[in-house]
């Protein structure tokens, strides 16, 4: 375990190594705020301190998160798929791990957590003890002033986060050392601001505040002897984290600094001096205002002489602000209506795919040692602890209890997949499911499970083959119902039909489900009970012939005209 001197002095070591990381993403940062001015002083002046162009680094951000955050699917598979017992204990754990992610908000968190993936080129996250509910919580970090330590195999050993707050707000989450935070002195001077630093590794986790002479708010041994952090860092030649704009801020400067030139020349082209004859002694100036000259011709303003390639400027760095930052023009909704087309759209954002499934590839990894994490803290923390958990499974509600030491017994795996239309428009992804279907590519139950909304598989394909029996009756019906024209045709009696379709009009006004008035209508008449073979019917007023009275046949005579004999009857007469 590192003593306290060892971890402010690699703090500080960390904090100069990636001295010019920090300056890019603080860079990036001032753009999405708005304030590019604190970047570039020096291209604003006083009457134009912002930009006049829309934040185009903030636009394509946003939209690029919305697309990247809905959240995989979350599954445990058993080791043995024949076990009924293996394939329950999988289904428990497949629960228990969905009531981790809803627990932890992750899906909320994820539209903030993929914004900073994009943004600054990678995203942490740590899994936190929960001691009032007695669960293991996910928590996305943000990446701005935090210096994670991997090793050879991409795994995190420690994690360190350098955070500026205010003493007030520091204070509130530390109130037992507040009057060493927030000081007291009246000629106390200089920023609001502090900073916290949190040290995360296997052996402990330290808290400290640099800014009041190295104060410690806590030190505690890591009880799972793991590093509870985990990086997914976005794809770099040099293995360094870089963000999806860094390289674009100068075009949005470039842009936001055009702006402002049209509009001066603008206001110059209007303001320009009024050139008149020599013969105009006065000069009038304001609304229908009079000047008398010979040549009136000549009075007008000076024009201000702009190359036609100025205004097509701005387009141009439009476009290359689109390319750089790989966002597509029909994300806006602006579309050259000759490539209206499946291939055209498709083509136009074939790039902005890519990095989708490029980030939810980091992404999947990332939730995958997440939620095992997740797994082994709740039953090395938690283990005893008998828990009730409540969800939605497939868009059914379920309520269970379990044990932690019982029910994950060591089995922290799990499988992580984004669908095959994650990343798509629903609209488009729906048509998509439906031409794979069409060409018997897929089953009907893939189409359900993929398809961009929650529902229960099981339920819905009853539901339907419900609605499609019903539709059946209906059919049945009405060609029943078609049948009395051919009766009445033929002198027979349909009054049978019409009644049993009216009963069945009745029930349904009764509200009664389909299948049940049919069954009701159309139920067999009961049959009445035949005399069994052999047996005769006594007539009225005659006593039942007595059961031990021997038949003709016992008694060797031959059996009555059209009656059939017994087999013993047979086998003696073969015997001759």
């Amino acid at each position: 375990m590192l003593t306290t001197k060892e971890v402010i002095a690699k703090v500080a070591r960390l904090q100069t190594k990636y001295a010019a990381r920090d300056q890019r993403m603080r860079d990036v940062l001032s753009v999405r705020q708005g304030d590019i001015s604190k970047v570039y002083p020096a291209m604003f002046s006083e009457e134009y301190p912002k930009p006049l162009v829309a934040n185009f680094v903030d636009v394509a951000a946003r939209d690029l998160a919305e697309v990247m955050a809905p959240l995989p699917s979350f599954n445990c598979a058993a080791t043995n798929m024949v076990s009924d017992s293996a394939r329950k204990s999988a289904d428990t754990r497949t629960r228990i791990a969905n009531y981790y992610v809803s627990m932890s908000e992750l899906q909320i968190q994820m539209y903030t957590g993929a914004d900073w993936f994009n943004t600054y080129g990678m995203l942490p996250a740590m899994v936190e003890m929960d001691y009032e509910t007695n669960n293991p919580r996910i928590r996305l970090l943000n990446p701005f002033g935090v210096y994670p330590e991997m090793d050879r195999f991409g795994r995190c050993i420690s994690l360190t986060q350098v955070i500026q707050t205010d003493a007030e707000s520091l204070a509130m989450q530390y109130p037992e050392f507040y009057n060493q935070i927030v000081a007291k002195s009246q000629y106390a001077t200089g920023s609001p601001y502090i900073t916290m630093v949190r040290y995360h590794d296997k052996n402990q986790d330290l808290i400290y505040v640099p800014d009041r002479n190295n104060l410690i708010l806590s030190n505690l041994p890591n009880a799972v002897g793991k590093c509870m952090a985990r990086v997914a860092v976005r794809s770099s030649l040099d293995g360094e984290a870089r963000g999806q704009f860094d390289d674009v801020l100068a075009v949005q400067l470039a842009r936001a600094r055009f702006a402002v030139l049209q509009i001066q020349a603008a206001e110059k082209s209007i303001q320009a001096p009024i050139a008149i004859p020599q013969d105009v002694q006065e000069l009038a100036l304001g609304p229908d205002a009079i000047m008398r000259s010979a040549n009136p011709q000549a009075i007008r303003r000076v024009p201000l002489e702009l190359p036609a390639g100025v205004f097509t400027e701005s387009s141009v760095l439009e476009r290359e602000l689109r390319l750089g930052s790989r966002y597509p023009e029909v994300r806006s909704g602006n579309i050259d209506a000759s490539i209206i087309t499946g291939r055209g759209v498709q083509a136009l954002q074939a790039g902005f795919d890519t990095q989708v499934r490029a980030a939810q590839a980091q992404f999947a990894r990332l939730f995958t040692e997440l939620v095992s994490l997740c797994f082994e803290v709740d039953e090395k923390i938690f283990g005893n602890m008998t828990k009730e958990i409540k969800g939605v499974d497939d868009g059914t509600p379920f309520n269970m209890k379990y044990v932690p030491s019982r029910q994950i017994a060591g089995e922290y795996g799990v499988d992580v997949r984004y669908g095959i239309m994650s990343g798509m428009n629903p609209n488009n992804a729906i048509i998509a499911l439906l031409q794979m279907r069409s060409d018997k590519l897929v089953s009907r139950d893939y189409v359900r499970r993929e398809i961009p909304m929650e529902l229960n598989v099981t339920q819905e394909e009853q539901r339907v083959d419900i609605e499609e029996m019903r539709d059946s009756l209906r059919v049945a019906m009405a060609q029943y119902a078609q049948a009395i024209p051919a009766l009445a045709a033929q002198g027979q009696d349909p009054s049978q039909i019409v009644s049993r379709i009216a009963e069945v009009i009745k029930g349904r006004q009764k509200g009664k489900q389909l299948e049940t008035i049919v069954d009701e209508v159309f139920a067999p008449e009961p049959q009445p009970e035949v005399p069994m073979m052999g047996e005769e019917v006594p007539a009225a007023g005659m006593a039942p012939v007595p059961a031990s009275q021997p038949t003709p046949e016992q008694m060797g005579a031959a059996p009555a005209a059209g009656s059939r004999p017994d087999i013993a009857t047979l086998l003696a007469s073969i015997a001759g």
